[in-house]
């Protein structure tokens, strides 16, 4: 009776298991920190879905009655040189961080992934030539890189968006690469080639499914650094075209009137700032959800 009763309380101690989803917003939600850029990115998806109707002003005509307006009530961060409303610009640029940021990150990953798969799976002259080629284009900054390719290609956002998808390419191979020359040598893989199976099916089936966590946070926070890149170039002017509304070309606008309207230059140095640090605190958060080490009880 009594050997009955201990197995019966062994039995009704065992912790009880829970889903997937509910472990992964547990873990992410659970710093402050994460939940702050969190908000960040959705103020940003806000302001860039319904930019129409939270812009007070028409963020690319001006009156020139009204330049260099300090803060007011009718202008809440002043106007530029050109009497247009530094927030609607503001407003209206988080579509182009949108824009370029997931259109580069995406056409980026998959092309850098694929590489990094091919090369990691296959091996000998396939491998040598990818990751040679790879090693040659990061022998260069990325933003170096995209400067020269920008300059090579002009301004515009496509062309903004062609060069920072080149210059992202090699990262994403290279850790792409990484991970595959440890997957595959488990050996769930090993059994799948014994039984005969295709090699296709093995790396999107297996090897691809397993890869994708840390790649996940790879792109999370590779998507801080393109926004700076963007930035960068739009600062330099290689980047967005006039009238177009782009962050890093508004700092460039501002930065001549720092003495006399030193918003124009630190609203939207704030909102990269803030941008920024989001996507790189949602990658931390991501990290932690998605690490394997965490899963299973609650």
């Amino acid at each position: 009776m009594a050997v009955n009763l201990t197995a019966n309380q062994g039995f009704l101690e065992t912790p009880q298991r829970v889903s997937e989803w509910r472990r992964f917003w547990r873990v992410f939600l659970q710093r402050k920190i994460v939940v702050f850029g969190l908000v960040v990115f959705a103020l940003l998806i806000i302001s860039a879905a319904f930019a129409n109707f939270l812009a007070p002003h028409n963020p690319y005509v001006g009156t020139m009655a009204d330049s260099l307006q300090q803060p007011s009530w009718k202008y809440w961060l002043g106007t530029d040189i050109q009497g247009r409303d530094t927030l609607s610009r503001i407003i209206y640029g988080a579509r182009t961080v949108l824009e370029v940021g997931f259109i580069t990150v995406i056409i980026g990953a998959v092309i850098g992934f694929g590489l990094g798969m091919l090369a990691g799976y296959f091996g000998g002259a396939l491998s040598a030539v990818i990751l040679r080629v790879m090693d040659a284009m990061m022998s260069f900054p990325m933003l170096v890189l995209a400067l020269l390719l920008a300059a090579v290609l002009g301004g515009g956002i496509q062309n903004v968006i062609i060069a920072l998808t080149i210059s992202s390419i090699p990262g994403n191979a290279r850790v792409m690469n990484g991970l595959v020359l440890s997957i595959k040598q488990n050996d769930y893989v090993m059994a799948e080639r014994a039984m005969g199976t295709s090699n296709m099916r093995i790396m999107l089936g297996h090897i691809l499914p397993n890869s994708l966590p840390p790649m996940i946070v790879l792109i999370t926070l590779q998507l801080g650094g393109i926004i700076m890149a963007e930035a960068g170039l739009s600062f330099l002017g290689i980047g967005i075209k006039p009238p177009g509304a782009a962050w890093g070309a508004m700092v460039n606008d501002g930065y001549k009137y720092l003495l006399t309207n030193p918003v124009l230059s630190f609203a939207p140095g704030i909102a990269i700032m803030l941008v920024v640090f989001a996507f790189n605190l949602l990658g931390d958060g991501l990290r932690d959800a998605l690490d394997p080490r965490l899963r299973g009880l609650l």
